[in-house]
């Protein structure tokens, strides 16, 4: 990726023209808002007039989704009219925290976040890196050249299990080259970790973070399939999986710590339910787009299709769950990136981490904008509202 764009536009800015799918509310699009006017969460229709509370036919995001035909059930659904869509933006950027305010918030609930880690050979290659390196970005450039004159050319064809990515396997492993990462990369088993608990994710406008103590850390923008207890992909959002290089370069045992911190999970803007204008083949084919501008003035812009990775949603969503693992309540997976942002930023050879105040844009044309700023996670507002809060405000509303 290169900075393609020399002029920088820093301010947080969430319009329905800038946040909308390209084909606009022609979808079946779910929100979560917070509703002062009860005091909770509440499940939200977006629809050309406006946002629709629904909570009184769906107390939850996770009840919606266990519908045989959610989408069918959106269009049903029906409830009072919270604002319009540029209004509650604009609401949410400047009162990100405030309960007093209608806001959005991620689109899902009590579902679990995963991760499917490595699912591109791009990817596989800078966690590669970063366990050589040791977590220092000054040493990443020469081992990025280093690897790339043994792994030869383009690996985004080479498909994980194979007899094919065995033989791949075998000739890194008799040159001292083989990893862990290279096992999840090219092996028959993925990597699926957890990247946040039930309620934990923040939305679209929000403040997100990145270890104060950490100096080398980049986002990674991805789609993320909302998944029935039944083991149904009923729709996708998007997500921006930050990770900390530094952390999980020092050893893969701080996979949590690099991964799971206050406010590092974004979701969002809506949830996109599958119908017959969306589908698991236009997210097969989906292109990503990641953008970030810097208070320096310093921009970067980058895409990727979701076709070159290595493991099929589908597949995922197998290693995922069923007999094996159960998530009763559904699950949100984060299907992987490409993204590993290597320009240099602040001193030459170190690499890109981020600012404080970094506007970062993760986009599709079928699921719109993600739009949120950069903090440090110790600054970002604390994860308060969990479960126990939700059911307790669900049964006051007598909506349980």
């Amino acid at each position: 990726m290169t900075p393609d764009n020399p002029h920088a536009a820093v301010a947080l800015e969430l319009t329905a023209g800038s946040t909308l799918p390209q084909d606009g509310t022609a979808g079946s699009l779910l929100a979560r808002i917070w509703n002062p006017e009860v005091a909770g969460p509440s499940p939200a229709v977006v629809r050309e007039d406006g946002v629709h509370d629904i909570s009184g036919t769906f107390p939850t995001v996770s009840l919606l989704c266990e519908e045989e035909q959610p989408a069918a059930a959106l269009r049903e659904a029906d409830g009072p009219r919270i604002g319009g869509l540029d209004e509650l933006l604009a609401q949410t950027v400047r009162n990100p925290d405030d309960p007093s305010v209608a806001r959005f918030l991620a689109p899902v609930d009590l579902q679990p976040v995963k991760a499917a880690g490595v699912t591109f050979a791009a990817s596989m290659v800078e966690r590669l890196i970063e366990e050589r390196a040791k977590g220092d970005p000054a040493a990443a450039a020469g081992i990025r050249a280093e690897l790339a004159e043994v792994l030869g050319g383009d690996l985004h064809g080479l498909r994980p299990g194979t007899p094919e990515a065995a033989e791949v396997k075998r000739r890194l492993v008799a040159r001292g080259d083989w990893s862990q990462y290279l096992e999840v990369g090219i092996g028959p088993d993925a990597e699926i970790f957890t990247k946040a608990l039930p309620l934990s994710a923040v939305g679209p406008g929000s403040r997100a973070g990145v270890l104060r103590e950490s100096e080398w850390n980049n986002p990674e923008p991805e789609v993320a399939l909302v998944v029935s207890s039944r083991g149904a992909i009923v729709g996708a959002t998007l997500g921006n999986d930050i990770n900390l290089r530094d952390y999980e370069g020092r050893s893969a045992l701080l996979l949590p710590k690099a991964k799971d911190n206050n406010a590092s999970c974004v979701l969002g803007p809506f949830l996109r339910l599958f119908d017959d204008t969306f589908g698991l083949d236009a997210i097969r084919s989906t292109t990503v787009r990641l953008e970030v501008y810097g208070r320096d003035g310093y921009v970067l812009c980058g895409k990727s299709s979701q076709g070159r990775s290595s493991r099929a949603p589908e597949d995922l969503v197998r290693q995922l769950m069923g007999e094996h693992h159960q998530y009763p309540d559904g699950v949100v997976l984060l299907l992987g990136t490409m993204f590993a942002p290597v320009n240099d930023r602040d001193e030459p050879g170190r690499g890109f981490t981020h600012h404080p105040g970094d506007v970062v844009r993760v986009s599709t044309p079928e699921l719109g904008t993600l739009a949120h700023e950069i903090r440090y996670s110790q600054e970002c507002a604390p994860w308060t509202y969990g479960v126990r809060a939700l059911m307790t405000g669900l049964a006051r509303r007598g909506l349980l």
